[in-house]
Order: C-alpha cells, then structure tokens, then sequence
C-alpha cells in the first residue's frame, strides 16, 4: 500500500491519513450519511481515472487502438470500461472544487454518469448538494482523495482506490456500530469463510450480500492463488437499497462483474431473485435471530426439506435457503448465532437432527465475542456440504469437525475483536488438513475435535463445540481469582461506558427542553 508523510514525518499507509481528513471534515453529519458521500466520490474517481487511462491510449492511436475515436462510448464498452463525459471527469471536479456550487456539480456529474451507463442507473448517491453539507469541506474532500493518484501512476490508483474504498467501508461500520453491522460483515471473519471453503471457481452466492464484502475476498483469494478471476461468478440479493448501491460500486472499483446482485425490498424470502441457482459456495452472514421474516407467509414453502421453521426466527430459514441453493457438490459457509447450535424451540431441533442425520454438517466453528459490530450475541460459523463421501476430499460422511476458536483474536478497542492472519490460518489450516485425503490432523484437546455422528446423537444432537473439544491441559491451572478480576474489571468499564452515555443523554434533553421553552 502506498505511504504519504505526515505531520510527524512518519510514514502511514495513504488510507490511514485519508480517513483522518475526511472524518475531520465530515463536521456535523451523520456517519451512516457521510459514508454514501465519501465512498460516492471515491467510485467517482475510480471510473474516472480508469476512462481517462484508456481514453490517453485512444488518443495515441497507436496498435489496436488505430483510428479509434476517444469519444465513441462503444471504444470503452468492449474494454468494460464505464464512460464519463467532460463536466463529469475528475479533473473537472478537482478544478472546480473551490466553487460555491460545486455540490451541484458533483450531483450532475453522478446523474450524467448514471444515464450513460446503464448497469449504474439508481446506483450513484447524489446528496453533494444538500444544506448541511459545507462546500468548503466538499473541496476539501475532492482535494484529499485526488491525491491517490499519486502523481502519474494513473495504472496503480484503480487498486489502491479498491483498497481505500474497503478500508473506508470497514471504519464507516465501526463509526456507526451498532447501524454499520447491517451493511459490514468484519473483514476477518470474511477471510475465515472464504480461507476454509476455498472457492477456486463456479458459482459464488450470497443472498444477504450487504456491500458485497464476501464477493470482493473471494476474487481476492483466487487472485492470491494464482487462479483466473474469470472463473468465478457471483450471484447475490440484498434487500435494503442504499446497502445495495454500496455493494454495486463497491464490485465495480474491484472490476468485478455486479450484474446479478439484484435488489428488491421483500428480500431474498419472499422475493427470491435467483429461483433457479444452483451455487457450488453459498458465502453468507444473515441477520442473526431476525423475526421479522414474514415466516407465517411462508409454512408451506418447498425449501423447507428438512423441517418448517418458525416463524418467530429466521435461523433454520437461512441455512434451508442455502441449501437449497446449493448445487450436488456444493459448499456452503456462513455466520449463525451460537443459539442455532443448542436450540430446540419450536422445531428447531428436529431440523437440526435432520441436516446432521442427512450427513450435510461438515464442521462448527465456535467464534469470540465482541467480532460483530452490530451484536453482542455469541456467533457460530457453520459448513455443510452436499457431497461429504469426497467431493475431491477424503470421505467424512459419519464425521463433523469441530473448533472452538473462542479464545483467539484480539482488540482493536475495547469493544472490538478481530482475528490476526495466524489466526485465520490456523483454524482454516485445521479445516483443511482434516478434510484433506493425506492431510496431517490430530485432535487437540481444548481447541478441535473429529466427532462421529454417533456420539453427536448420544449428545442429543447438540452442536456446541465446546461439547466434544473439551478443556485444553492447561485449563487444570486456571487460576480462578486471576478471571474473577479480569471480569470484574471488563464489567466496571461497561458500567463506566453507560454512566457517559447516561450523562450524555441527560445532556441533550436539557438541551431539547431549554430550545421548546
């Protein structure tokens, strides 16, 4: 990643002192608006950079490029490179970002861009001219993301924007917190996923695809395996439409095919846009416990193979819905509540029973807390596959394997976790080398276990990984004052953190009250 000079004459990484400036000029707008005006910008200048890349070589004319006209929007269509007209390219922004009016500027240059490119049309947000956002600090804004160009290397800035642009999404969720999580699944927790399902090529989907973060990591793992980009496709649906335009301009910074993320506000229950896919990777973090999914329309829908749902939870709907997708020999990974592993209210452990009974649960990976942005609800990842006798592995068809990964990760705040690329390597490591036909794989007590189906049944069928790892050696000398202090401080900080927010509140109602007097 590119490094610029501070202040401090340190080096740090551009996307660091990029978001330094633009959180400082964001002033007195929400972060959950500002993101759409930052990363609308940021998606601005990557088309805009990369017409003006082809449009130069037209211009020379020389080669393939003989007699072409610059201008001719059919030149950019065969290179899938989106048009921008002049009042539309960046340096036409950037000239004019000292203006009063350059607001509506950028607004029309959005509109126009729109209408010259179908596949954007209701994509680009146009919210530059709107009061509460300063014109100064929207040419200060302009002025601050030109300079990812870095000087003439035009070539390199349509990576480094992608880079940007996933940085900005991950620090506009943590801004947002609790909001953010319904837009921004944690970046190492994608990694995860993808690391352990190792999605080489076929079909990818998503059918709760937010802004498209597990799309963006799969072409990046094949990328990093030497593989060919073009053989993946990707399917997705979301359903709520500013998330949706986030994921659209979010796949076309990386160059990635976006035609079949598909949005409509019923969701992917009611509204399923891909009826007829069948994924070889279904890739997913639905809501967690979402009761809210219109389940009493659906009691006699044809996913439901393995038991109907209830309607007060959407758990068992999702992974009925993902196997659905799932093609003979496809793979599914996904995010669930810890709750779905154990629960037995109103059917849920019956179809549970049924998936393990049908040899479907391939392996249970038990998760830390604080990873989520939007939840502090326990989390479980789970994988199943349609094809366990060997689908170009060994056969596991009576085994489920079983990590507890609860005690890795570390901070990054105090309310946040992530894990550390050792940590993803390990755990999707473990995976691999247990699946694999001469993979070296050894149970380790407090962290993986191999678990015949047969005592899964003994144990009525629970999923808890904790359940079959059991305590690691060291556990005999758990100190227990040492934990006890440990949470007694963890507990008075919270305490802390809610009398702030308490006061903070009391605060703005002294305000409110003052203002209607």
């Amino acid at each position: 990643m590119a490094k610029v000079k501070n202040n401090k004459t340190q080096d740090e990484p551009i996307e660091k002192q990029l978001w330094k400036v633009a959180d400082k000029l964001r002033k007195n707008i929400d972060a959950a608006e500002y993101k759409h005006i930052v990363l609308g910008l940021m998606f601005l200048k990557y088309i805009s950079d990369t017409f003006e890349e082809l449009h130069d070589k037209l211009v020379a004319g020389k080669g393939n490029y003989s007699g072409a006209d610059p201008e001719d929007k059919d030149e950019y269509k065969a290179e899938n490179v989106f048009f921008v007209p002049g009042i539309a390219r960046w340096n036409h922004l950037r000239s004019n970002a000292k203006m009063p009016t350059i607001g509506k500027i950028v607004d029309e240059a959005m509109d126009i861009i729109e209408k010259e490119n179908p596949s954007l049309n209701g994509v680009l947000p146009k919210v530059y001219a709107r009061g509460n956002l300063d014109p100064t600090n929207l040419g200060g804004l302009i002025d601050e993301i030109s300079k990812i160009a870095l000087g003439d290397a035009k070539a390199r800035s349509a990576d480094i924007l992608g880079h940007v642009f996933e940085y900005f999404l991950g620090e506009f969720a943590l801004a947002e917190g609790k909001k953010g999580g319904q837009f921004y699944t944690p970046r190492s927790v994608v990694e995860l996923l993808v690391e352990m399902l190792e999605p080489h090529k076929g079909r990818v989907f998503d059918p709760c695809c937010g802004s498209g973060g597990m799309f963006v990591q799969s072409e990046k793992f094949v990328s990093s395996h030497q593989g060919r980009v073009n053989d993946l496709s990707i399917y997705g649906q979301e359903s709520n439409q500013t998330t949706w335009r986030l994921a659209k301009m979010n796949l076309a910074i990386r160059n990635i095919d976006s035609s079949q993320v598909k949005w409509n506000n019923e969701g992917s229950f009611l509204n399923d846009s891909h009826k007829d896919l069948k994924a070889d990777y279904v890739i997913a973090n639905p809501p967690f416990n979402d009761s809210d999914w219109s389940g009493e329309l659906l009691k006699t829908d044809g996913r439901w193979k393995f038991g109907t749902p209830p309607p007060g939870n959407a758990n068992y709907a999702w992974i009925q819905h993902f196997l659905y997708h799932l093609s003979p020999k496809g793979m599914a990974g996904f995010v669930l509540a810890k709750g779905s592993l154990t629960s037995k209210t109103s059917g849920e452990g019956d179809i549970r029973k049924s998936l393990i009974e049908a040899r479907l649960v391939d392996c249970i990976v038990n998760l830390p807390a604080k990873l989520f942005l939007n939840t502090q609800i326990p989390a479980s990842l789970w994988f199943l596959s349609r094809n366990k006798a060997n689908g170009g592995y060994r056969n596991r068809t009576d085994e489920i394997l079983f990590i507890d990964a609860r005690n890795m990760g570390h901070l990054i705040n105090r309310r946040t976790k992530e894990f550390s690329p050792d940590d993803i390597q390990h755990i999707a490591q473990t995976y691999h080398n247990w699946r694999k036909l001469k993979g070296k794989y050894e149970d380790v007590k407090g962290f993986c276990n191999s678990t015949s189906i047969e005592k899964v049944r003994d144990l009525d069928y629970v999923l808890t990984p904790g359940r079959y790892v059991g305590l690691p050696d060291e556990d005999d000398d758990f100190d227990f004052n040492e934990r006890f202090t440990g949470l007694k401080k963890e507990f008075e900080e919270q305490l802390k953190e809610e009398e702030k927010l308490n006061l903070l509140i009391k605060e703005n109602l002294k305000k409110v009250n003052l203002k209607a007097k």
